[in-house]
């Protein structure tokens, strides 16, 4: 009744009340573990995710546009796979970079020097410096006993591979991907059999490098004993290999181009273009249809834009985002919990290969020079911490020496430590090599230039890299050299230079007016050797010996001179300093030469003089505007140097409103100043600008004064090319005459060079 009576109540008894406090325990527990196995559970059942992205070169940036939505989504990858410019995303994907930081890296990427093996100028030691003003085009073609040779690409992949090193540093010692931060595979292709080549293990930056080999335009990559090109020809959207690795579910980013109609082939290169397209089309469409139906196929909408759009980034990566966020649905149920996601990324962040101290230094080259001749240009010291800024520019002098193909570095783990290996592989079409080069002025008055040049350079000669070289210049100034260059220690500090020259100029003698009253053709025949040092890449100091004979022709006028042929005979010390970026279209640096030069008749000279020669140059570019400051002078301080050595202005930035060689004397001074104003992109350097020059020649030094100076302004317009500026120039002087130059290939330096 007690019982009863609680009960209608609405009160328990105490054992009811316990039963209660159990059940409430028991249900306690159970949401405690369930609260912490449910994410154990729910990990376990989360499918292994595949990221498959493809080839398409500039186009690959959409894909860090996609990596970016899987980010905001919360969708980890568990294994990625990348074929060409895909290889090289999802390589720093999968190492732990961020996207932000990959964005900004691409954004960032000087994308025109990755097309390009040279440098930078400022790399080359001066004697190739002043070769560049008369042969500046090196196209990549050698001469053996078989005939020409040919490298196997436009590119060999020089700075692509400085670049690559930059991007996968933090993971340089890596050599099973597996260990990345994320497995990762890339793709390539056996350029023998056309086989797919999966690269799992390695150099990552060889890696990606190899899968970005554009046949044709970059050359083949030796990896393994096979020669591998774009993985894009034999596998362009690699599912079934991230099948391979495991991936249950796939997300494919297709950025490869379609097929073309029939009506859109117009041309060579829209032909070119769909043979390389059926190539990685077949392959694609031949992986897709691996793809089931939990899998995710992300195509961006990439039409108009191509694969050389590489300063389109930012567009690209909104594209690859738009395209990933109409896929969300889909993607939705591969999200995982905040903490789930956070536990990713630390994962992610964890996976660094550091380099350390390197324990040692090996050193992988042909036989034909000797391994101390590399050793003594590499700053980098064993026992010490890796100075990648230093090694890369030791290397990118070495490459400018024009001996190499390619010159590269990579570290590997061992017992004693990190060892870092110095990659140099000699040129194929190599060791005797062509240049070119093409010179052009016309004043339309009459006097037109034309010069075209060709060299030939032996190399390798001997274990200290001696050299013996030989060019040719035909045209209105015939000019012919070979020499013999030999370093007297392998680092290259001090040389000997053995050498014959005969050149001929034709210019107008002028008194007063401006027409001239004679012409005359002055040649000059010399034998020389030389004394020199280098001192780094941007000075020299040469101390010569030379003897000849001058002989000065009249052609037409007045006569002006007795004797037609002069001895030559005496002894220069000459000091250059040359860090201009480019010898014909400077955006910064400076160029300085100063010589002294002595003629005696005990040195075999018919006259007896002594001259001071000097030119100083500056140039710096802020924005698109470039700024150029010059000074130039050819002074006489003891003797009569003669008509054959007499200094001249006129010309071409030379007192542009004047004729070529106008003005002529014992002594010359000019200073000039130009602004440049640049258009277009870095592809089609357009450009336009105005000058001030001002100068002239006097028998005496007694008679400078700026009363007696000819002043010109010009204004000027081009487009830089492969054969230097090619510009229109209009120019006015003080003295009432005008100028008008068409010119390709005016190189600043020439006008120091040109006055010995």
């Amino acid at each position: 009744m007690r019982k009863q009576a609680a009960s209608s109540n609405g009160l328990s008894s105490p054992r009811e009340e316990r039963n209660l406090v159990a059940v409430k325990r028991i249900l306690l527990l159970f949401t405690l573990v369930g609260a912490f196995v449910a994410p154990m559970l729910h990990a376990a059942e989360r499918p292994k995710v595949g990221l498959v992205l493809s080839g398409g070169g500039a186009k690959g940036m959409a894909h860090v546009g996609v990596l970016r939505v899987l980010e905001e989504m919360k969708i980890p990858v568990d294994v990625v796979v990348g074929t060409s410019a895909g290889a090289a995303v999802g390589a720093l994907y999968a190492s732990g970079m961020s996207v932000k930081e990959i964005e900004s890296r691409f954004i960032k990427l000087d994308w025109v020097a990755s097309f390009k093996d040279d440098p930078g100028r400022i790399y080359k030691p001066v004697r190739r410096k002043k070769d560049e003003t008369r042969l500046p085009l090196a196209p990549g073609i050698g001469v053996g006993a078989d005939g020409f040779r040919m490298g196997g690409g436009i590119v060999a992949g020089q700075n692509l591979g400085f670049i690559l090193n930059e991007l996968t540093r933090d993971d340089a010692l890596v050599e099973d991907f597996d260990l990345l931060a994320i497995p990762y595979r890339a793709i390539a292709t056996d350029l023998e059999t056309g086989e797919q080549v999966v690269m799992a293990e390695g150099n990552l930056a060889e890696a990606v490098r190899a899968s970005m080999s554009i046949p044709g335009v970059y050359a083949p990559v030796r990896r393994n004993g096979r020669l591998l090109v774009d993985g894009g020809v034999a596998n362009n959207l690699p599912i079934s290999v991230a099948r391979s690795m495991g991936a249950e579910i796939v997300i494919a980013v297709d950025i490869s181009d379609t097929l073309l109609e029939s009506e859109e082939l117009t041309g060579a290169f829209t032909v070119v273009g769909q043979l390389t397209t059926l190539m990685t089309r077949r392959n694609t469409d031949e992986q897709l249809k691996l793809l089931g139906e939990r899998d995710v196929l992300i195509q961006p909408d990439l039409e108009g834009y191509t694969s050389a759009d590489f300063y389109d980034g930012l567009v690209l990566f909104e594209l690859g985002a738009t395209a990933a966020r109409e896929h969300a649905v889909e993607l939705r149920g591969l999200t995982v919990p905040k903490k789930q996601w956070a536990q990713y990324q630390e994962r992610r962040g964890g996976g660094s290969f550091r380099v350390g101290r390197i324990a040692r230094i090996n050193i992988i080259h042909g036989n034909a020079l000797a391994t101390q001749f590399l050793r003594e240009r590499i700053q980098q010291q064993e026992g010490m911490p890796l100075e990648v800024d230093v090694l890369e520019a030791d290397l990118k002098r070495i490459y400018g020496l024009g001996y190499y193909e390619t010159v590269s570095y990579s570290v590997s783990p061992s017992a004693e430590g990190t060892i870092l290996n110095i990659l140099v592989q000699e040129k194929s079409w190599g060791p005797n090599y062509l240049s070119f080069g093409l010179g052009y002025e016309d004043n339309f008055d009459g006097d037109t230039r034309f010069n075209l040049a060709s060299g030939l350079t032996l190399t390798e000669l001997n274990d200290l890299g001696a050299e013996w070289a030989t060019g040719v210049q035909l045209g209105t100034e015939p000019w012919v050299r070979t020499q013999w260059y030999q370093p007297l220690d392998y680092g290259y500090e001090r040389f000997l230079v053995v050498g014959a020259e005969y050149d001929r100029d034709i210019f107008g003698v002028y008194e007063g007016g401006n027409d001239p009253v004679a012409e005359l053709e002055v040649s000059h025949r010399l034998v020389d050797v030389a004394l020199g040092m280098e001192v780094g890449s941007d000075n020299e100091v040469r101390l010569q010996y030379f003897r000849g004979k001058a002989t000065v022709d009249e052609l037409v006028g007045q006569a002006v001179i007795d004797d037609d042929d002069i001895q030559q005979g005496g002894i220069s010390l000459q000091w250059v300093h040359d860090s201009l970026d480019d010898a014909f279209y400077p955006s910064h640096g400076t160029f300085a030469g100063l010589r002294g030069r002595i003629d005696r008749d005990g040195l075999g000279s018919d006259r007896s003089f002594d001259t001071i020669t000097g030119m100083g140059l500056g140039t710096d570019t802020w924005q698109d505007f470039n700024l150029t400051g010059l000074f130039y002078g050819e002074l006489v301080t003891r003797g009569e140097p003669g008509l054959e050595n007499a200094a001249r202005l006129g010309g071409f930035r030379r007192l542009s409103a004047l004729g070529p060689g106008q003005i002529s004397g014992d002594n010359a001074l000019m200073a000039a100043m130009y602004g440049r104003k640049n258009f277009g992109g870095p592809l089609v350097p357009v450009f336009a600008g105005a000058g001030f020059e001002v100068g002239n020649a006097w028998e005496s030094l007694s008679d400078v004064s700026w009363g007696n100076t000819v002043r010109s302004w010009s204004v000027f317009g081009g487009v830089d090319t492969f054969l230097g500026p090619v510009q229109l120039a209009l120019a006015y002087s003080n003295a009432d005459t005008w100028g008008a130059y068409l010119n390709i290939g005016y190189s600043f330096p020439e006008l120091f060079y040109d006055a010995f």
